[in-house]
């Protein structure tokens, strides 16, 4: 009883069409910003490191490097404030958390890109 309110609470709030991407793609998110009464557009580019959550409390937190200082930032997936996630490339990882992408400077830090069925050799 209690999940069936939960739910119908929730699937109104929930986005309807949403990019896919996976961990360990390079995305493009747009998210609003507010400046007092201004509101602008911000992108943040860089690499998604992990996914949690489920539903409404579905996550995913984006991971580049500014100079020689790593930031990340965690976005909620169905939040108003995400305007749209754009995926520029797919890498081929191994693992569902990319944590270890921390530790990494320089090259080291670089995923294999994905290659699409079109592109592979014949």
């Amino acid at each position: 009883m209690k999940t069936e309110i939960l739910e119908s609470v929730e699937s109104k709030s929930l986005k309807q069409e949403l990019p896919h991407f996976e961990v360990g793609d390079t995305v493009q998110v747009h998210c609003k910003i507010k400046e007092g009464e201004k509101e602008r557009i911000q992108l943040f580019s860089g690499t998604v490191i992990a996914r949690n959550g489920r539903g409404i409390n579905e996550t995913f937190t984006v991971r580049r490097m500014i100079g020689d200082e790593g930031v990340e930032r965690v976005f909620p997936l169905h939040s108003p404030n995400v305007v749209t996630v754009e995926p520029m490339r797919s890498s081929k990882v191994r693992r569902a958390k990319l944590y270890f992408l921390r530790e990494r400077r320089g090259k080291g830090v670089r995923l294999a890109q994905r290659r699409s069925d079109h592109t592979a050799r014949r």
